[in-house]
């Protein structure tokens, strides 16, 4: 039999693993970095751990994107993404994180079924100032309440159909940009402990890593094949969120 301790460490460094992976590009796998370390802990304590390991891995995956992005997209995004977090902040102890993940999953669903059956566009869409604010505000909200920025931030840059090594990177500045943010308020509203930040300093080298074997693998993976692995990851953590807000409303 497995003890506590061993299974603790165990998900614990997986779920370092799959941050530092997903930091390097690689659909899907930083979606189960939460999931994993929730299997030995509440999710909500699971995600404060992470977000240290988030953050170290983050510059990582900014040294090795760092010729490689979109600056337009950094630049509507980023700070839009600010107002979000903002906004998040501001409304934390009101605003219902079910409703957050409803919300989320439900576009991210929709999307994805209409971007597979629905008309496609023939021209790749533009990096737009007012859809930009619109979902990077989005973003930020939703990964300060729910860790669930990836959806909104997936429905406006996917479409302009940007080489997938640009996609990679915008996406890992962008929210290494949006996790620098949210330790500020997070530290305010104590979602930092002792024992947190020194299992997180444990993992870290794991994640550190992960990031650069993400790196190379993204740089394998053919462009269609990331672009179907960015869908399907957004397919099934959509379909994820709405599981968890369904449950929440279920428990309350």
């Amino acid at each position: 039999m497995m003890g506590p301790d061993i299974a603790f460490a165990l998900a614990a460094g997986a779920a370092a693993f799959a941050v530092g992976t997903g930091k390097g590009g690689v659909p899907m796998i930083g979606m189960l970095a939460v999931p994993i370390l929730s299997l030995v802990m509440p999710p909500i304590a699971a995600a404060g751990l992470l977000l240290p390991v988030y953050v170290v891995s983050d510059m990582f995956g900014v040294w090795a994107y760092r010729r490689e992005y979109s600056g337009r997209n950094l630049a509507i995004l980023a700070p839009s993404a600010a107002v979000g977090i903002a906004v998040g902040w501001a409304t934390a102890s009101i605003v219902s994180e079910a409703f957050v993940l409803l919300m989320v999953g439900i576009i991210g669903v929709s999307f994805c079924l209409a971007s597979w059956f629905g008309r496609r566009s023939a021209e790749p869409h533009r990096a737009d100032v007012p859809r930009g604010l619109f979902w990077g505000a989005v973003a930020g909200f939703t990964s300060f309440v729910t860790h669930a920025g990836g959806p909104p931030y997936q429905m406006y840059v996917v479409p302009q159909r940007l080489p997938k090594m640009v996609y990679a990177g915008t996406s890992t500045i962008l929210f290494a940009a949006i996790n620098w943010m949210k330790v500020p308020p997070y530290w305010a509203l104590g979602q930092f402990s002792p024992g947190n930040l020194k299992v997180a300093l444990l993992v870290m080298p794991v994640a550190i890593v992960a990031t650069f074997v993400g790196v190379r693998l993204t740089r394998t993976i053919p462009e269609r094949l990331f672009y179907r692995l960015v869908m399907a990851a957004l397919f099934l953590l959509s379909l994820k969120l709405l599981y968890d807000a369904l449950r929440s409303f279920a428990g309350a």
